[in-house]
C-alpha cells in the first residue's frame, strides 16, 4: 500500500492515534515508503516552523492547503509542512447506523472503505503540494475530527494550524457544531481558517 501503517507515530492515544503517514519525498522516490518520525524531530531541532493543515474530501480544505502553500509557507523557507486527514472510528459508523451490534466482516469492510477514502484524501493534498514544489508528509489520525486534530496538532507541537471554513450558517453551526469553531478556542497554537473562494454569505 502507497500509505503505510504507523500505530506508535505521535505518541497519541489508541483511541485517537496515527494509522497512517506518507510524504511527498517517499511517494515521489519510493511508492510504499513511509517516513518515520526522525524526519519531524529533526524539524523541530532545527527550528524550522511547522504548519499543520487539516484536509478531509472537500474542495475548501484544498483550498486553504494550496492558499497555506502560496501565503504562508512560501515565505518561510524551511518550513515544515504536515496535512493532517482525520477519519472517524468504525464504531462512529454503527452507532450513527442505530446498529446495536455489528458483525466482524461488516465492520472490516467499513474499515476497508475508511481506509481507502483516507489514502484518497492524503494522495490528494500532496499532489497540491507536490504541484507546488512543497515537500510535506501526511498523517491519517482516528477519532472525533475536532478531538483527534485537537491532539495531533499538540504532539506535533506545531506552530500554526491551517483550516478551511465550509461557510456553515448560524443555524447550521448551532445544531452541527464546527471542527474549526472548536479548534479555534481550543488548539494550543495559533489557528488560520481559510474562508472557500467566491462564495455568498449563508444565510
Amino acid at each position: 500500500a502507497v500509505i503505510a501503517r504507523h500505530e506508535a507515530g505521535l505518541g497519541i492515544t489508541a483511541s485517537e492515534r496515527v494509522v497512517m503517514e506518507e510524504s511527498t519525498e517517499a511517494s515521489a522516490t519510493a511508492r510504499g515508503v513511509a517516513p518515520g518520525a526522525g524526519g519531524a524531530e529533526a524539524a523541530r531541532a532545527a527550528g524550522t516552523m511547522k504548519v499543520v493543515v487539516a484536509v478531509d474530501a472537500s474542495e475548501e480544505s484544498l483550498h486553504a492547503l494550496s492558499w497555506a502553500l502560496d501565503n504562508v509557507v512560501r515565505h518561510h523557507p524551511g518550513a515544515s509542512v504536515v496535512v493532517l486527514h482525520a477519519q472517524h472510528r468504525v464504531d462512529h459508523f454503527v452507532a450513527h447506523a442505530g446498529l446495536a451490534y455489528a458483525p466482524p466482516t461488516a465492520l472490516d469492510s467499513m474499515r476497508r472503505a475508511q481506509e481507502e477514502n483516507s489514502r484518497r484524501v492524503v494522495a490528494r493534498a500532496l499532489d497540491v503540494c507536490r504541484q507546488k514544489q512543497a515537500s510535506a508528509t501526511a498523517a491519517v489520525v482516528e477519532g472525533d475530527p475536532k478531538e483527534a486534530i485537537y491532539q495531533a496538532v499538540e504532539e506535533m507541537r506545531a506552530d500554526l494550524l491551517v483550516l478551511g471554513s465550509r461557510g456553515l450558517g448560524m443555524i447550521k453551526r448551532a445544531l452541527l457544531g464546527s471542527v474549526s469553531d472548536y479548534l479555534a478556542h481550543h488548539a494550543c497554537c495559533p489557528v488560520l481558517i481559510v474562508k472557500p473562494p467566491n462564495k455568498a454569505h449563508h444565510k
